[in-house]
């Protein structure tokens, strides 16, 4: 396995990753015992082809992974030919390997002092003349006392905050806050400097950039439920993990504001407390959110003709979900709802009396339904929801435990609040793509396209033309489309600043927005190799560290190792003697004689 990154050409090793490559595959001892089978990786695992090492990204972790699910049945010892320097995955020093894994170091392996601004983490939203947090995580690499200067600068490169900051090698590392004031409505760039002491040999680390959406309102959110419950909890928090967004949430019997402060009003198990609260909805047309469970009053709501019924029996059914992917009111991923655990609900038949969307449809006991579990509409103006289940508290932990993250969840829920939460005129063409990006990423672009009737539209040719500020050269990129969404990416773009227009041709519908390349190189920021990562990793999967100049050892570590014996495989062939024609008509002749001879003689 060979390391593709970019990393391995920044510490000019390109040459000894080659030849190290050569001596392995030539050596005729090594070809004598092992069928030897090269891969390349950066952020994902490849059959070697030709080696380049333009990798943007390196994950040793998921291409361990992969070798040894290749691998699973065989004795096969792995090879890693790297500097040990991840920027993606899981700490591979700690992944589960089957097969012994042999890491040769490759890179600088002296410490050189060196000051790098580790992380910046910051929120993605501001309100407009309202102070935010950055947060600073800043590391050393040294034995002598240095002294230096954190600034932050903003798009007019001003000062913004400095901090004069001393370190040691007991004092490697230094985390701080800055908080600065929003002045100006939009996407605000700011760059991060982390000043260069004597004898630092890479100060490529020490420059970050990050950006922030400055806003000049939030959308407030009004919980109403007659009970307590974690989906209350689960629902704030996924809503609120958007800073533009604020949940107020209230008993019914303790409500006594108007609804018309909020902008969506979610409905949490609705019985005949909510006579007031309904009545205003329907009055106001305010948009909501109903989501119906085991203490609901479906009589109530059968009684309110808000669009939806249900003949129901007092007892309780669990409801796993099915992704409908012809959900169209705007664009949602299935983030693995099929894999998440059942929400509760009375048990009976539902029954949508208006025009809607299903996103979700209810599956009971691994049976598909019809039956909708989660639908959206829009009518009058009104925009409404009704989840039919409660439980999704569960939800939120479940998909945490898959990816590590509430992200995608937060994301789900997000994407409905958005939609129900907006008074704004449907656009037929949405536009989601980054503010920032890093040098020789991948800048990527997702777009929605809907029809008059607002379903959405796959005969749409969608166009996006960047135009570089600077240069001011201009190109035009086609989109594809992608189940039901439109997508497009280009990769190597220069540093600079860009606008961007998408079109759809033959319509008058154009959107705009803008985007950032920064200098920044994720694999540029190492000044040597990860030797004690890849001695972690040896000594765990019980295998050995080898540096580039120790071919000859790591060949006689494999030649002679007696775990790594030859295998023989004994594969039996069985064919019925009439395929093999010849031998037939000689036993038929040789009988046919015998017989003859024996007539003629008298013998038969």
């Amino acid at each position: 396995m060979i390391d593709n990154s970019k990393s391995i050409a920044y510490f000019k090793d390109t040459s000894s990753v080659n030849s190290f490559v050569n001596q392995l595959q030539n050596d005729n001892l090594l070809n004598d015992k092992f069928t030897i089978k090269s891969y390349y990786f950066d952020d994902d695992l490849s059959i070697r082809d030709s080696l380049k090492f333009l990798g943007n990204n390196t994950n040793i972790s998921e291409a361990i992974t992969k070798v040894n699910m290749l691998y699973d049945n065989e004795i096969a010892p792995i090879v890693i030919l790297s500097d040990g320097n991840q920027t993606v995955g899981n700490d591979y020093s700690f992944t589960n390997s089957k097969q012994p894994v042999y890491p040769v170091i490759f890179g600088d392996t002296t410490r050189h002092i060196d000051l790098k601004i580790n992380q910046i983490n910051v929120n993605k939203y501001s309100y407009l003349n309202n102070k935010f947090p950055v947060e600073v995580l800043l590391n050393y690499e040294g034995n002598e006392s240095v002294t230096s200067k954190f600034k932050i600068f903003n798009k007019s490169n001003n000062v913004v905050f400095s901090k004069q900051l001393r370190f040691s090698a007991t004092e490697n590392s230094k985390s701080f806050t800055a908080n600065l004031t929003s002045l100006q409505e939009g996407v605000q760039y700011y760059r991060t400097s982390l000043q260069k002491v004597e004898r630092e040999k890479n100060i490529k680390n020490n420059v970050k950039n990050f950006s922030i959406e400055v806003i000049n309102e939030q959308t407030k959110i009004l919980l109403l439920s007659s009970v307590l419950h974690p989906d209350i909890g689960a629902f704030k928090k996924a809503i609120e993990s958007n800073k533009q967004r604020k949940v107020d949430v209230f008993l019914i019997d303790n409500f006594k504001k108007e609804i018309n402060d909020y902008q969506l009003v979610i409905l949490f198990e609705v019985n005949k407390k909510f006579k007031n609260i309904i009545d205003a909805v329907k009055s106001t047309k305010s948009n909501y959110l109903l989501v119906s469970g085991v203490n609901t009053d479906w009589n109530f709501i059968n009684q309110n003709e808000l669009g939806f019924r249900k003949n129901f029996i007092n007892q309780t059914e669990s409801y796993n979900a099915d992704y409908n992917s012809a959900f169209q009111t705007y664009y949602q991923k299935d983030i693995g709802f099929s894999q998440f655990p059942p929400l509760q609900d009375q048990f009976g038949e539902i029954k949508i009396l208006k025009e809607h969307q299903t996103l979700l449809n209810q599956n009971i006991n691994g049976v598909a339904t019809q039956q909708p579990l989660l639908i959206t509409s829009e009518e009058n103006n009104q925009k409404t929801s009704v989840l039919f289940g409660q439980g999704i508290w569960k939800w939120r932990a479940n998909s945490f435990l898959s990816t590590n993250s509430f992200q995608d969840f937060d994301s789900f829920i997000g994407n409905l609040i958005q939609y129900l939460s907006s008074n704004k005129k449907r656009n037929r063409l949405d536009i989601q793509a980054e503010k920032l990006f890093a040098a020789n990423s991948n800048v990527v672009f997702n777009a929605f396209y809907t029809d008059k009737n607002y379903k959405f539209d796959n005969r749409a040719s969608l166009e996006i033309l960047i135009t570089s500020i600077e240069s001011k050269e201009t190109f035009a990129l086609p989109f594809s489309l992608d189940n039901n969404n439109y997508k497009t990416s280009i990769q190597n773009l220069p540093s600079g600043s860009y606008t961007y227009k998408v079109t759809a041709l033959g319509q008058n519908i154009n959107r705009y927005g803008s985007f950032k390349i920064t200098d920044f190189e994720i694999e540029a920021q190492f000044t040597r190799a990860n030797t004690e990562k890849l001695l972690q990793l040896a000594n765990k999967t019980k295998g050995k560290r080898y540096h580039k100049n120790e071919f000859e050892n790591l060949k006689q570590e494999l030649l002679g190792n007696s775990s790594y014996y030859t295998i023989q495989n004994v594969k039996l062939k069985e064919k019925n003697l009439i395929d093999w024609k010849w031998i037939l008509f000689l036993i038929v002749a040789l009988f046919s004689a015998e017989w003859f001879i024996r007539k003629y003689y008298g013998k038969v």
